[in-house]
């Protein structure tokens, strides 16, 4: 089993959450991309803030916005390649080489206030398309020293790539249909079927290979220009049913039933979030290959990461599609400590540092689990209330424990401006009663800078805002059990590259490091 050591004690630390969609430039293409992260990073170590929390990047099916619904565990999704830097873009005529109706698309994703996926991924796919073209006719017939890095990074990644290029190849081959209505031999992986797929598609198999060896240079360029500031991704709990890794595993899921969560604050009902269900016996039975993997391939990405739902990995609540009552698995409390305990194992074994998204219906022997094992769990300031006492009173941050995650919400909650303005007055008077907040209330601004000094000066030892509440914004990332518009298409409303421009952005980053400096956070 693996070693379920605590790790060190955490630095204290702050940090802003902003999904990488968000943070679109001037220059990129209507959706924040991979180049815009070292810009934004500059501007959060000006601030003082020495991490920057992303949501998942992993591709995204067509049509789909969550990116908690993934195609693949492994991949980047190519909406999020910058294409100005590639050699090959520009070789081939860059952006003003693109036919006119593309370039049109092209500036009407930029003008967007909202992330417009469809115009973004069209004119992406045009340009990768050329790119590879130039590459493959200049650079990989003529073995070239890039073609032989290119095979270096196919030979490297060959554990996660191969299986993923076939799979994305065949998708788009079957019109982006999902793979359980792909002909049955390719559907069942028959070796035949899948040498023979493999020699059909070669060139497009190489296309999606090639992708992914630019978003990985992207990234790890992007990942050394971002320092000090360290990068934190965010491991979903699944991926798409219908995705290379479900493809490739078919028997390490149970593709009959579907994992949610039961009632709670957001909906009444629980959720059913239409994902396949871990056969746990099979993953424990395999060393829990496939979660190594992902372990594996986030410690390649990120310093660190977030484990999303993390009750799941401990009791997995899923509805079964044939009708009957939900459930859990495993069922017993004892083989969920003992499960949950050998993941967090696996999770923590490349050295990557983690922290644990243990939010919603959460069992008391889990938040246990964590605490034994040093795995810092969430402290929402909101929820975090002594719920069986006279006026369920709000707990002090400065009494939040220093192996935990201080903020004020998640993308999933409303901000905290709407919150503030929408609580009755006796739960607002609760909070500026709290002592570490009325003390800040005399000399503060308002009543949202006396509640996020106290969390900047919480005992918390990281303390991670999402970027809404530092600026006092309304605007929302995502509405859970809801499927609308408005979500996963929220954009910062100047340029990433332009901060510096604008004097309310100045005035955060003064705010932020003054917060950092009081809270011994720099």
């Amino acid at each position: 089993m693996p070693s379920l050591s605590a790790p060190p004690a955490l630095e204290r630390r702050a940090g802003i959450l902003v999904p990488l969609f968000s943070l679109a430039s001037s220059r990129s293409w209507g959706i924040g991309e991979i180049g815009d992260i070292a810009r934004f990073s500059r501007w959060l170590d000006a601030a003082g803030q020495r991490l920057l929390q992303l949501l998942p990047i992993n591709e995204m099916p067509p049509g789909e916005t969550s990116p908690y619904s993934a195609l693949s565990a492994m991949a980047i999704d190519p909406q999020f390649i910058s294409m100005d830097p590639i050699e090959d873009f520009a070789a081939a005529g860059g952006e003003a080489g693109l036919d006119a109706a593309t370039r049109r698309q092209i500036d009407a994703a930029r003008a967007a206030g909202r992330i417009d996926y469809a115009a973004v991924r069209t004119s992406k796919h045009a340009a990768l398309t050329r790119a590879f073209a130039h590459f493959r006719d200049s650079e990989w017939r003529t073995r070239s020293s890039r073609a032989s890095a290119f095979q270096g990074f196919i030979d490297e990644q060959q554990w996660w790539l191969d299986d993923y290029a076939l799979f994305r190849s065949l998708h788009a081959r079957q019109g982006e249909r999902p793979w359980t209505e792909w002909p049955e031999p390719i559907r069942f992986r028959d070796p035949l079927a899948l040498r023979q797929a493999r020699a059909e598609t070669a060139d497009d198999i190489l296309f999606r290979q090639y992708i992914q060896w630019v978003a990985a240079g992207q990234w790890g360029a992007a990942r050394a220009a971002a320092a000090p500031v360290q990068l934190f991704g965010d491991l979903p709990f699944m991926v798409g049913g219908d995705s290379a890794d479900v493809w490739a595993r078919q028997d390490h899921f149970t593709l009959n039933a579907s994992i949610g969560v039961p009632p709670d604050a957001f909906s009444a009902d629980g959720q059913d979030w239409g994902l396949p269900v871990y056969r746990w016996d099979v993953l424990a039975a395999n060393d829990f290959d496939w979660l190594r993997d992902r372990a594996r391939r986030n410690a390649d990405l990120y310093s660190g990461y977030r484990v999303d739902h993390l009750v799941g990995f401990y009791r997995t609540y899923y509805r079964p599609h044939e009708g009957g009552e939900p459930q859990f698995t495993p069922s017993d409390q004892a083989a969920q400590i003992a499960l949950g305990e050998a993941v967090l194992g696996v999770f923590r074994e490349p050295g990557t540092e983690i922290i644990a998204e243990d939010l919603g219906v959460v069992p008391e022997f889990v938040r246990e689990s964590l605490t034994r094992l040093g795995v810092p769990g969430y402290k929402v300031f909101r929820w975090e209330r002594d719920w069986e006492e006279p006026g369920r009173p709000f707990r002090d941050p400065a009494g939040y424990p220093a192996a935990s995650v201080a903020t004020s919400g998640t993308h999933d909650t409303e901000t905290l401006a709407a919150w503030w303005d929408e609580a009755p007055a006796e739960e607002r008077e609760a909070v500026l009663a709290v002592p570490s907040i009325a003390v800040r209330r005399a000399r503060a601004p308002d009543d949202a800078h006396a509640l996020l000094g106290a969390l900047f000066a919480s005992g918390s030892g990281l303390l991670i805002l999402p970027i809404q509440d530092v600026f006092g914004w309304r605007d929302r990332i995502n509405q859970p059990a809801t499927v609308g518009g408005g979500n996963w298409t929220w954009k910062l409303p100047w340029p990433s590259d332009r901060l510096d421009d604008q004097p309310a952005a100045r005035a955060v980053v003064a705010k932020l490091k003054s917060w950092a400096a009081e809270g011994n956070r720099l």
